[in-house]
């Protein structure tokens, strides 16, 4: 893709993004968004569904999940959310020989300098304050699609 402001791409037709969030309102916003933006979303509703979407939840289920590693393009997750931060979510996407190279962009309401630091030391791709606009979808897609 030349740029980002070309509006018919057919590369985004295939962008999978999987957004996790434990807050329905959220988690549709951000599906909604992206549905939008021409992207197929799945949604989980916390960070242990979202490694079972992914096949991480134990070590020996990688080995058989190596070919659905293309099933999702990002990852977009809350940060604060109950039982598996999205912090916790994202350092398990980056031990994961598989899913590493998956971007995560980590969203969160509160603007925390050293939270956004963590996250972004960690690999996350970027940190986005909520709620999310379609401007900062549009900024998504053509950082990550570069």
């Amino acid at each position: 893709m030349e740029s980002c402001s070309s509006s018919s791409s057919s590369s985004t037709k295939d962008f999978h993004v999987l957004a996790v969030d434990d807050n329905l309102i959220d988690r549709k916003l951000v599906e909604k968004l992206l549905e939008n933006s021409s992207c197929k979303v799945t949604t989980a509703e916390n960070g242990l569904r979202a490694l079972e979407f992914l096949g991480l939840v134990d070590e020996q289920q990688q080995k058989t999940l190596e070919s659905s590693v293309s099933k999702v393009n990002l990852i977009i997750t809350d940060y604060c959310m109950p039982g598996m931060s999205g912090f916790e979510l994202l350092k398990k996407i980056k031990e994961s020989s598989v899913m590493k190279e998956v971007p995560v962009v980590v969203v969160s309401s509160e603007n925390i300098p050293t939270r956004i630091n963590q996250c972004l030391e960690e690999g996350a791709q970027m940190f986005m304050i909520k709620p999310l606009k379609q401007a900062d979808v549009k900024k998504l897609k053509c950082h990550l699609m570069n």
